[in-house]
């Protein structure tokens, strides 16, 4: 290292072949990920609880509870925008996520108190720490790694990993402590990991220094004058590339996110919760595909990855199909579920098992993938914006998630469950006919990829 003293060595250095701020963004956001499922996994629930109950709720009906659950975990995304503008246009995505964090302790807090305008409080600060944190911490992930860098993308498998433990982990626990002990310290709990985090983000701030700066504060005159471009027309079409990519998105997470709602009420309510003598919470179902995620990731990741060392079809767009088509068909187990309620008057929870199986095999090869995309095509000065699109899109699959929830109790289950499994699997083959074209209009961002090493490390 040319002019470098010992210290930056230590801080540019790599654990297990890729670089130390991966890990610092990885606990970061396993924390921030474990307050707010944590709110996921027990929010519905406590919304249809009984006033009466000895852990009592607020007595909402299940299509109010799933109506309000829509809206919030569409806002929570859709805040994205403007915390990826403020991000490119003010703050940097550094300091953008420590502010969403402040924003999420104080959110988390206040939800502890049992008040009707400390709940409503609580939502919102949350809503806003989300759309401040959750673009940005993505984007720098991004930036740890160089142009053409095959790692990304396993880097993107790693860090999400850390989001599914953060997840895992809140589920069980949280869940626990709020369905079991009471709703409240369930989301105060939430807030004490987002603390974490916190603690974690600061003290790794020496391994971020690269990374999550304002592009206001860039000491060179170049680098500024290359950011003040207009696009060109290559940076055009990788837009162009990355809207079309979004509707994947909205499907996807339409149909997933009845995780947090549909699945969750059907757990609860329909479902022989009974294993081996004992009676399992519904809230414990939500860390299935955490669970799946943290067994398998890094798998499935070194099977795309090696297909496309092998020059075989691997491009973001391509496995951003497949997995909307595997997780479509994820849905074709809680059919057979719905069939075996009909019959029997509950349903097996292998049902559910399955079907979250094959949901964390199609959001293993759609989500990280679509964050690394999104960093390997968006322009420089666009890119926490993009990142804060393509969550407001994952936020308007939430509220579909929603819509579609609400509808069971009109259409019933087994129409739902089979409508969405038929609609993402024909959707996803539709686009499928398209992926040459929009391959073409990458103009070769994913061509040549390969594992790039630190050269400062090296030498």
């Amino acid at each position: 290292m040319h002019g470098s003293t010992s210290n930056d060595h230590l801080i540019k250095k790599e654990i297990f072949g890729h670089p130390t701020g991966l890990y610092v963004l990885f606990l970061t956001e396993m924390w921030e990920r474990f307050s707010y499922y944590g709110m996921r996994a027990i929010l519905v629930l406590y919304l249809v609880t009984e006033t009466t109950a000895k852990n009592s709720g607020l007595g909402w009906t299940n299509t109010e509870a799933l109506k309000l659950y829509g809206w919030y975990t569409m806002l929570v995304y859709l805040m994205s925008i403007p915390g990826g503008y403020i991000a490119d246009k003010i703050l940097g995505q550094k300091k953008a996520v420590m502010y969403g964090g402040v924003l999420l302790i104080a959110g988390h807090t206040i939800l502890a108190f049992q008040n009707q305008w400390a709940f409503y409080l609580g939502l919102i600060l949350i809503v806003l720490g989300v759309g401040m944190l959750k673009p940005n911490i993505s984007t720098m992930v991004g930036g740890l790694y160089q142009k053409g860098d095959i790692r990304r993308d396993k880097g993107f498998t790693i860090f999400y990993i850390g989001i599914n433990i953060g997840a895992f982990l809140a589920a069980i626990i949280v869940g626990y402590i709020g369905e079991r002990i009471g709703w409240h310290y369930g989301f105060g709990l939430a807030g004490i990991g987002m603390a974490l985090g916190m603690l974690v983000y600061l003290f790794g701030q020496p391994y971020l220094k690269e990374v999550g700066n304002f592009i206001g504060d860039l000491k060179s005159e170049n680098d500024k004058k290359i950011i003040q471009k207009p696009l060109t027309k290559t940076e055009k079409d990788r837009i162009v590339v990355l809207l079309i990519s979004f509707l994947l998105v909205i499907v996807f997470w339409g149909a997933y996110e009845q995780a947090g709602g549909l699945l969750n009420l059907y757990a609860l309510e329909k479902t022989d919760l009974n294993f081996l003598g004992l009676e399992v919470p519904a809230s414990w179902f939500q860390s299935l595909a955490a669970f799946f995620i943290i067994i398998i990731g890094t798998t499935v990741a070194r099977i795309w990855a090696n297909r496309k060392l092998k020059g075989k079809n691997a491009s973001s767009i391509f496995k951003m199909l497949f997995g909307l088509i595997i997780m479509g068909t994820g849905f074709l187990f809680m059919s057979a579920a719905s069939i075996q309620f009909e019959r029997e008057g509950s349903s097996a929870m292998y049902w559910l098992i399955l079907a979250y199986l094959f949901h964390t095999i199609g959001e293993l090869s759609l989500s990280p993938v679509a964050l690394s995309f999104i960093t390997k095509l968006a322009p420089v000065k666009y890119a926490s914006i993009m990142m804060g699109v393509y969550f407001a899109m994952t936020g308007f699959g939430n509220k579909l998630a929603g819509l579609l929830g609400e509808s069971a109790s009109q259409y019933g289950e087994f129409t739902i469950f089979t409508g969405i499994a038929v609609f993402c699997i024909l959707f996803g083959l539709l686009v499928m006919l398209f992926r040459k074209k929009l391959h073409e209009l990458t103009h070769g961002a994913e061509d040549d990829e390969y594992v790039i090493f630190d050269q400062k490390i090296e030498n």
